[in-house]
């Protein structure tokens, strides 16, 4: 005779979130390292033999912080592709400083799981993906030329600049971050048609 099936409580759920929200939180406060089983469990307010009753491994647990914050990373960058303001939607995105926190930590676990490294390299993979046919639809229609300036490029460029400012902020080193701050924000309006703000001197000095 087939033995019963358990039903999963609706508390089950629960304590699977508080696991999760524990972790990441301890993550971008103390560093991934610091997500240790007791810490985690004692930062959810739960039995420490609870953890591994969801999370058979700490690998487990991380991968499941990963896939969630990378789907509701992805929820947000969908969200901002189809904004009125998708460029300075996608900027803010991207100088998000908890997501952005979050990847420093699992960039730096990836080193050392071979795991959290697949599992982050498909999320990026994704993101890009998604983000790259978002953006050659707007910059085709804002009349840019895409050879002359490829999706790829943009999206490296809001990426790698939004990752710099979130790690470097980390770090406490802030020399410069609000020069590129105001250079973005030109080129955002750029793309929004609104009209260069900057004067760069280009045009040489009156000698009259």
């Amino acid at each position: 005779m087939t033995a019963p099936r358990k039903r999963r409580r609706s508390g089950d759920t629960e304590t699977r979130d508080l696991l999760i929200e524990a972790t990441g939180d301890i993550m971008l406060d103390e560093g991934y390292a610091a997500a240790t089983t007791r810490r985690v469990a004692a930062k959810a307010g739960v039995n420490a033999a609870l953890v591994y009753y969801y999370f058979p491994t700490l690998d487990d647990l991380f991968i499941a912080v990963l896939r969630r914050g990378a789907e509701a990373n992805l929820e947000r960058q969908r969200k901002a592709l189809t904004s009125e303001t998708p460029m300075r939607a996608l900027w803010e995105v991207a100088t998000e400083p908890r997501g952005a926190g979050l990847l420093m930590e699992f960039m730096a676990l990836a080193n050392h799981r071979k795991e959290i490294r697949a599992e982050l390299a498909e999320y990026a993979q994704r993101y890009r993906e998604s983000q790259l046919a978002a953006l050659s639809v707007i910059l085709r229609g804002r009349g840019i030329n895409l050879d002359a300036l490829p999706p790829t490029l943009m999206s490296l460029m809001i990426t790698s600049l939004g990752a710099t400012l979130a790690n470097e902020s980390t770090l406490g080193i802030s020399l410069g971050h609000p020069e590129l701050v105001d250079l973005a924000e030109d080129f955002v309006q750029i793309f929004e048609g609104q009209p260069w703000s900057r004067d760069l001197g280009l045009g040489g000095s009156d000698k009259g």
